[in-house]
């Protein structure tokens, strides 16, 4: 399984508008629907009003390759230049 953790460093006040854009146009919903997908949580740490983050869960590899050919993988891509400053992703591979 890989797992991933991003997180988005928003641009100022600008966090709940990009959350609520991504629910909106339903990137959360048609990524949790792909073959082999895990789980995609977003999660808003208390203590920073500019991060979100997102946490992936993926079967292997081919599911997150195919994950990335997406349109609303290109979607979520389009709408972070207009919300966020800086991206951090963490990829983690546990042996099943």
């Amino acid at each position: 399984m890989i797992v991933l953790n991003v997180t988005y460093r928003c641009k100022p006040d600008l966090r709940e508008a990009f959350l609520e854009r991504i629910l909106a146009e339903g990137i959360d919903r048609d990524s949790r629907a792909e073959a082999g997908n895990l789980g995609y949580d977003y999660y808003l740490p208390f203590d920073d009003d500019g991060r979100l983050l997102l946490v992936e869960h993926w079967r292997d590899a081919a599911a997150l390759e195919a994950h990335a050919k997406t349109p609303h993988y290109a979607a979520l891509k389009a709408l972070k230049r207009d919300y966020v400053t800086d991206t951090v992703l963490e990829r983690f591979e546990t042996q099943d």
